[in-house]
């Protein structure tokens, strides 16, 4: 009986030529601990040729390896030059069930070099390859002629798949695991749409890689025409590089790069950019004197031990506007311990520690602002910022805490504040008979101001504060087999010692605070510590929530503040003004995912006229989805000193299966402007999404005027995306 061990190099062309790398991790398979070099073989005739010294398998040929099944209508061995041949309809199935197609296979016994003729394969996330030809080198180089590549399902009614990526040659370099295209065309619907002389990227079963990514491209009023090819630098397993320069019509080139970077005990992370250029308004015309100019975002977080951490954050611009103008994203992203205003830069170095009783943090701020009415050297430094507190569970005495912290501020320009305070709070919640809960609490604090005596007339100020009373409420739920209802009206009464606001401490952290449901029955209702609410006051409202077995959940608030004297320390704006506060509204209802609806409103209280609303809805129902959130703020309570009004929706309606119609608008109603607005289509399927969008502002900053642009943004999958879906 002849021995067919030599047959396994076909069988062994599964893992060793180019298309298994791209479809599997080898590594992540299992392997067998000693090989088997017996092969199962069925075919409906084997014979031998013995005048040319080979081995025939035909018919219905299949062949059992490792694991690995080879099927094909013929199969030959040579014993003179040691090849394997497969011919018709091969299919090569491997383990993990992957298959490989060809019309022809042939390889060498020692695996090291083959082809495949008529190749394709199905590789993971239901993508396709197929190539003419593909060969196998022994420097594990491998080689494929005429190449199309799709993630998008292949019909067998030979359908053109929405996109797919042809190159006259690719090459897989096994060792470092990178597939490389010659001449390489993306087509859209068998159209021809971008061509790449040089294209590469990771074969999927290797870990990251470095090489180009998917450029972006598009016209700006600003910038003209412009065009961004990132370059990935996986500079090792714990850091990595994106280098993107951009070119444009209009202005000198930028250079925007990306680094982020991974440690034994945290990470950072930068976005930086530079370009040498003048300044330039919203058609691109240049003026004032060429500079470089550039910004960076960063940010990291480190752990000292397991309750404490350290971090830092920096946000810094050559210009203020450089952002707007370039169209760089992440100003308002929050970077660290503290958050900015908007346009507001914040630079911070912190640390932070938790433990089952404690909680402290101490950081260092520098702001930035990129307003036109700032003025860097009127915006504080805070030398440090400090917060701790420790707290005790007493048991059946309640809970207590003492706490400090500190607030250290200088200015070039302006007043220097340095505060530092004490404080102590206590706590008790009790169950009375009838269901009543009755929660009793007390708060002392010392506070300590330096002040700068050329601007307030004084050297110092000191004050003692603190608060004491009660809080009664009763909960009522009533189960039910559809919905459960809860209602619970409370009262809170609480006094404090007058005449605690001085005119001489300045008003650092409550400028724009606003006193709302969250505070509705706190003794102190002013958050923040450079005005404290002292004097006796009283709050009453009521809680109400309806909670469906469905699902379903609808919850309001409604509740209202009265003082025993006013205190003109209180703005408008802090909703503590007076006696009496607003009538504060606070409601939400949750469909679940296809309706949501978060309000938040402020009655006036005489004749409960609208002073502030605000107003969110999202859904995401069948072929609709989308968010819309309506604002008003009177005049009376606004931080400008007018009225504010306006509009903001995003929506998308899918038409047809595919067809989708987009539409986005901000809308200043005040002002009548759209402050931004976007309409476009986009068509989608399973593996890929194309989008026509067209973008306009009416904002104007100083230089920088109404704009607008048509992107054409897609994702293919698999590959990447090209430009960006997101809409501020």
């Amino acid at each position: 009986m002849a021995k067919w061990h030599h047959v396994a190099a076909a069988l062994g062309m599964a893992v060793s030529l180019p298309w298994y790398a791209i479809a599997q991790d080898t590594a992540a398979a299992p392997q067998p601990t000693e090989a088997d070099e017996r092969v199962v073989l069925e075919a409906d005739y084997v014979y031998e040729i013995r005048d040319e010294n080979q081995l025939v398998a035909e018919g219905n040929v299949e062949a059992l390896y490792q694991g690995r099944i080879l099927r094909a209508d013929k199969l030959v061995y040579d014993r003179s030059t040691e090849k394997v041949r497969a011919t018709g309809n091969v299919i090569i199935i491997d383990e993990t069930g992957a298959q490989q197609f060809a019309d022809e296979v042939e390889v060498d016994s020692t695996l090291s070099d083959g082809y495949a003729i008529g190749f394709s394969a199905r590789l993971e996330g239901d993508a396709t390859v197929a190539a003419n030809s593909a060969i196998r080198q022994s420097d594990g180089v491998n080689a494929l002629d005429q190449v199309v590549y799709t993630a998008c399902p292949v019909c067998e009614d030979d359908k053109t798949p929405t996109w797919a990526v042809r190159a006259r040659r690719a090459v897989l370099d096994q060792e470092s695991q990178m597939i490389s295209y010659r001449d390489a065309v993306i087509e859209v619907a068998g159209i021809p749409v971008f061509y790449f002389p040089f294209l590469a990227h990771p074969d999927p079963s290797s870990e990251r890689r470095s090489g180009l990514l998917i450029p972006s491209a598009g016209n700006s009023s600003k910038l003209g025409w412009f065009y961004q090819q990132p370059y990935y630098w996986a500079v090792s397993d714990s850091t990595d590089i994106t280098i993107a320069p951009m070119v444009t019509q209009n202005v000198n080139p930028l250079l925007e790069l990306d680094l982020r970077k991974r440690f034994y005990s945290g990470s950072i992370n930068f976005n930086t950019s530079f370009t040498n250029e003048q300044d330039f308004d919203s058609d691109g015309e240049l003026f004032g004197e060429e500079k470089l100019r550039g910004h960076i975002y960063g940010s990291g977080l480190f752990a000292i031990n397991n309750e404490w951490k350290w971090g830092f954050g920096v946000e810094h611009q050559s210009d203020d506007l450089y952002d707007r103008r370039y169209d760089i994203d992440g100003q308002d992203e929050k970077r660290g311990l503290y958050s900015s205003q908007p346009r507001r830069l914040l630079s911070q170095i912190f640390a932070m520690g938790q433990g089952e009783s404690y909680y402290s943090d101490v950081a260092l701020l520098k702001f930035q602002g990129l307003r036109s009415s700032d003025d860097d050297g009127e915006l504080p430094t805070a030398l440090p910022v400090f917060f701790s507190e420790k707290y005790w569970d007493l048991g059946k005495m309640g809970y207590a805490s003492v706490n400090a912290s500190s607030a250290i501020l200088s200015r070039d320009l302006g007043a220097d504040s340095h505060r530092v305070s004490f404080g102590a709070d206590w706590s008790d919640l009790n169950v009375l008979p009838g269901g009543f809960t009755f929660e009793q609490f007390a708060e002392v604090r010392a506070d300590y101001y330096r002040l700068d005596e050329d601007v307030s007339g004084e050297e110092d100020a000191s004050r003692i504060v603190g608060n004491v009373g009660g809080k009664l409420a009763y909960p009522m739920i009533r189960p039910g087999e559809m919905v459960d209802i809860m209602i619970e009206p409370a009262v809170m009464a609480a006094w404090g010692p007058s005449n605690v606001n001085d005119d001489v401490i300045p008003i650092e952290d409550s400028l724009l605070f606003e006193s709302d449901a969250s505070s509705l029955f706190d003794p102190n209702g002013f958050g923040a510590y450079d005005l404290y609410e002292g004097d006796g006051k009283l709050s009453a409202g009521i809680t109400a929530r309806t909670l469906w077995k469905n699902g379903m959940d609808f919850s309001t608030t409604v509740g209202k503040r009265w003082r025993s004297r006013p205190d003109d320390s209180f703005d408008g704006i802090s909703n503590l003004d007076g006696t009496s506060s607003d009538w504060i509204i606070a409601a939400t209802a949750n469909f679940g995912p296809q309706l949501k609806i978060d309000t938040r409103a402020r009655l006036d209280e005489d004749g409960f006229s609208l002073n502030r609303i605000d107003t969110k809805i999202t859904s995401n129902f069948k072929r609709f989805r989308g968010v819309a959130q309506y604002y008003k703020v009177d005049e009376r309570i606004a931080t400008t000193g007018r009225a504010d009004e306006g509009i903001y929706v995003r929506g998308e309606l899918r038409v047809t299966d595919q067809y989708s119609i987009i539409a986005g608008q901000l809308r200043d109603i005040e002002d009548n402007l759209n402050a931004r607005q976007e309409y476009g289509i986009a068509f989608e399927d399973d593996c890929s999404r194309f989008e026509l969008v067209y973008q306009r502002t009416e904002l104007i900053d100083r230089t920088l005027g109404p704009e607008e642009s048509i992107q054409f943004r897609f994702f293919l999958k698999s590959i990447g995306n090209f430009g960006s879906s997101e809409f501020d």
